[in-house]
């Protein structure tokens, strides 16, 4: 199965079941997002060249350059983002960088004519020869390029795939509303989405997907599984769940809807005095969201602030940054690292935050990853807050995403990873909390929240 993740609903068939990719991943449904950071390869390549060739300006960048450098995904149609899945290319041409056409090396012909040798003998010696499709023996190339690189992240989406992942971060999808991995034999959950059907029925993270509609799913192509999943609101799909603990397999019998949900919610806990917000995703919006509702709350002077990332696969870099930024003062937020000559971009803080000085305390879990764990990472690093919770995800890496030329999909490439402010790794790690509360299975089925009890009592006494 591909490695990534994606959402599986109505966005949730293209990528969603995040990303911060993710996490980067997938949602399952019609329009996806990945819960992975990502940036538009232009940009990156600037940046590139300014580390190499101006190391000491490494720590400063321009603040209004941030919104073009850190569009996500597929996210805002916009073009070339970092961080989603596959790509093609053929061996006489590739794609640049930057977008434009690019002959192969001519070093390189000699390893490149085996394949279209391979290719010749297929048309002329396969049974069912007048059965192949070009197009399709070209995507498979170029998937199977990618995948040789090694890497989870690197891999081809074909024109449909990339299509569907251009249309994220709008917070509505038709489908179950769930985010999963794909690195693994089976669709993996990160998380459900709140208040999707997947969340109602009691899908979980690290539940695996290995049947759907009755259909074994093992050995099937991450792609064709997450399409079996997703479809239109108010047509039903059954899972069949392996859950770690569980002596047999569960069935949820789940009615695809139309999910609309806001990237930041927030209440006042009347009981307490504490304000507490909690951030769905990193979409395109989500600071002036938390600024507002942070405005409102703060104006009821509570006495501490929760900030909950629990189940938030991630989302678009720069606003991972402004969010931070309205926490601490210092920085850098995160750091970027290429991997090539040593190059690294730090992220400073974007704004005057509103929230700077309020005693708060910050909630992850295994679901919480990429943009939400380079928030939570800055917060813990300038022990801003403590982190209360389960270990988070762990996605740290970026990729760019290019579109191929004539329409023929786009390709993502796993380009730089993430730091946090220390220089400590995200990737494969996560971010360790500080007090380690685990919510049970026991947990959810009683309605119990003991990791918000644990922040609510750590703000009170």
């Amino acid at each position: 199965m591909n490695k990534t993740i994606a959402i599986l609903g109505g966005l949730i068939g293209a990528f969603a079941l995040a990303v911060v990719t993710g996490v980067g991943g997938y949602f399952l449904g019609r329009q996806s997002v990945e819960p992975e950071v990502v940036e538009k390869i232009v940009e990156v390549e600037k940046v590139v060249e300014v580390v190499r060739t101006e190391p000491a300006s490494c720590d400063t960048h321009d603040a209004g350059a941030d919104a073009d450098i850190a569009d996500s995904e597929p996210a805002l149609g916009q073009v070339n983002p970092v961080g989603s899945n596959f790509l093609a290319v053929c061996p006489a041409i590739g794609t640049a960088l930057d977008g434009s056409v690019a002959d192969v090396p001519t070093d390189l012909e000699d390893e490149y004519e085996p394949m279209w040798e391979a290719y010749e003998l297929l048309k002329k010696n396969y049974v069912f020869a007048e059965e192949l499709d070009d197009q399709e023996l070209a995507w498979g190339a170029i998937n199977g390029m990618l995948r040789a690189a090694g890497d989870p992240h690197t891999s081809y989406m074909t024109p449909v795939q990339y299509e569907e992942t251009q249309r994220q971060y709008a917070g509505e999808f038709e489908g179950i509303g769930a985010e999963v991995d794909t690195s693994g034999d089976y669709l993996r959950v990160v998380s459900p989405l709140p208040n999707s059907p997947a969340e109602e029925v009691g899908l979980l993270p690290n539940d695996l997907i290995i049947e759907v509609d009755g259909q074994d799913v093992t050995g099937m192509d991450a792609w064709d599984v997450i399409f079996m999943v997703r479809g239109p609101a108010g047509t039903n799909v059954v899972l069949t769940i392996f859950r770690e603990g569980s002596p047999e397999p569960l069935e949820f019998d789940i009615t695809r809807y139309k999910i609309e949900f806001p990237m930041v919610e927030g209440e006042m806990l009347t009981d307490s005095n504490l304000a507490y917000v909690k951030i769905n995703q990193f979409g395109d919006a989500t600071d002036a969201e938390l600024e507002k509702m942070l405005e409102e709350l703060l104006a009821n002077n509570p006495s501490g602030l929760i900030l909950d990332l629990r189940n938030n696969p991630g989302g678009l870099l720069n606003q991972a940054i402004e969010v931070a930024s309205e926490f601490v003062r210092e920085g850098p937020i995160t750091i970027q690292d290429f991997g090539v000559d040593e190059a690294r971009r730090e992220f400073a803080n974007e704004n005057d935050g509103i929230a700077l000085d309020i005693p708060m305390v910050v909630l992850i879990n295994n679901g919480s990853a990429s943009a939400s764990e380079i928030v939570a990472g800055a917060l813990q690093v300038f022990e801003r807050a403590p982190i209360v919770g389960e270990t988070s995800f762990g996605k740290g890496t970026a990729q760019t995403w290019v579109g191929l030329s004539n329409g023929q999909g786009a390709v993502r490439i796993t380009n730089s990873r993430w730091l946090l402010p220390d220089g400590q790794t995200i990737n494969q790690v996560g971010i360790t909390p500080d007090i380690v509360v685990e919510l049970t299975l026991e947990d959810r089925e009683n309605d119990r929240d003991p990791q918000l009890d644990k922040a609510i009592e750590m703000l009170t006494q």
